[in-house]
């Protein structure tokens, strides 16, 4: 993960599918959004890749809650990616 050209606020980031899960051999292109206030208040990531998976919608919008109200400042975006990973082997509805 990292800028997508100068402005800081913005990144891109790849995925790979996770081993073992359906979306094994895949790979997931994402954008990261920061915000004035981060690290207080989440980035909002959204999958740039269509997914079909009970946790994103077709705009690529990801339901998970340290994206939401179980944000703590001390998560990395590397945390973050792990934890979108983690989601894709197991679905959370």
């Amino acid at each position: 993960a990292g800028p997508k050209g100068d402005n800081i606020y913005e990144w891109r980031s790849t995925i790979l599918g996770p081993p073992g899960s359906v979306y094994e051999g895949g790979v997931f292109f994402l954008d990261i959004a920061f915000t004035p206030d981060y690290p207080f208040k989440p980035p909002k990531v959204t999958f740039r890749t269509r997914i079909y998976h009970c946790n994103i919608n077709s705009q690529g919008v990801i339901c998970l809650d340290i994206l939401k109200d179980n944000w703590s400042p001390a998560l990395t975006i590397s945390k973050v990616l792990l934890s979108i990973c983690s989601l894709l082997t197991d679905c959370n509805p």
